[in-house]
């Protein structure tokens, strides 16, 4: 059984294999991105992070899912070439996964066991929910698609000196 973030693997957007145990002892922000949401402009906030904080290290790692609303349909390439192009977005991108239910990704599984949502809700609600993980692969905070990427910054910065 998983004991932290790094005991997973997914497959990066272009379709290689990406070890999150190549980011161990750095801190994680885990999105689940769309590219027609109304909150996809968080693209541009959550590259800005991942440009100013990376250095000290911060890995922002993007999933796309296709499960709220229809809002992330095209191919994981497209989707690439959108996140770049209209978000300059540069931080590591996994390919398409399902967040919820028997099919979803057993890294999402593990996210919301550690953190569930409100009233105990271990399913994603919507896109760009967010999770924080520290330096040893520990969920500190869960955060809900209308948190701006600006207004985790504090959080993020504390567990970057932690």
């Amino acid at each position: 059984m998983a004991q932290s973030a790094y005991d997973f693997q997914a497959v990066s957007i272009a379709g290689k294999p990406a070890d999150l145990a190549s980011q161990r002892g750095k801190v994680l922000l885990i999105v689940n991105t769309a590219s027609a949401c109304g909150f996809t402009p968080q693209l541009k906030g959550l590259e800005t992070l991942w440009q100013e904080l990376r250095e000290q290290g911060l890995v922002i790692v993007g999933f796309p899912s296709n499960e709220f609303g229809g809002q992330d349909p095209g191919s994981n390439e497209e989707i690439a070439s959108f996140c770049e192009l209209n978000f300059g977005v540069s931080f590591p991108m996994m390919a398409k996964v399902k967040v919820n239910g028997a099919d979803a990704h057993p890294l999402w599984q593990w996210l919301k066991a550690q953190k569930p949502g409100l009233l105990g809700s271990e399913f994603i609600k919507w896109n760009f929910t967010k999770f924080l993980v520290g330096r040893d692969g520990q969920v500190i905070k869960r955060y809900a698609p209308n948190d701006a990427p600006e207004k985790m910054r504090a959080d993020i910065e504390a567990a970057l000196k932690a």
